[in-house]
């Protein structure tokens, strides 16, 4: 059996490049699916709350919203004259492009968890949850230990 680290690798390369080509036939680039979906679940944010989220670096995520601004899918207003924090919510044609995310995202999830069982789907769940958690309580201890 192959390594861990491969089979995270190889599946999560194989998962984003089935999104990215769906994506890319409605007009989507890279990073912003998973902004789409944030913001759809979430409503509104800031983009130091987005980067988190989507585990992108904020200047990244700067040239997406930039793109999904000029392309419609996004707005930008500050919010209660606070000028040093903008605020990002979706227009009507980002909710549209975010809800064919959604689908897509569960297209996607869907045939890769189409070999395993219920109880088995739960269990890969948990455990990458469990890893998650392990990743970045270590990363908060390296960061604390650094600065």
């Amino acid at each position: 059996m192959e390594s861990l680290h491969y089979l995270l690798m190889k599946t999560q390369s194989m998962f984003s490049h089935k999104i990215l080509t769906q994506a890319s036939k409605i007009g989507l680039t890279s990073g912003q699916p998973k902004v789409l979906e944030f913001l759809l679940t979430n409503h509104e944010a800031d983009q130091k709350t987005i980067a988190a989220y989507c585990e992108i670096e904020q200047a990244t995520v700067g040239s997406i919203l930039l793109r999904m601004e000029k392309s419609g899918l996004i707005i930008r207003r500050n919010k209660d004259g606070n000028r040093r924090s903008n605020f990002v919510s979706l227009t009507e044609s980002g909710k549209q492009a975010a809800e064919k995310v959604q689908e897509i995202f569960h297209e996607a999830e869907s045939q890769a968890l189409a070999q395993l069982s219920d109880d088995e789907v739960k269990a890969v769940m948990q455990a990458l949850s469990k890893m998650c958690d392990a990743m970045q309580s270590q990363s908060e201890r390296s960061k604390i230990k650094n600065d």
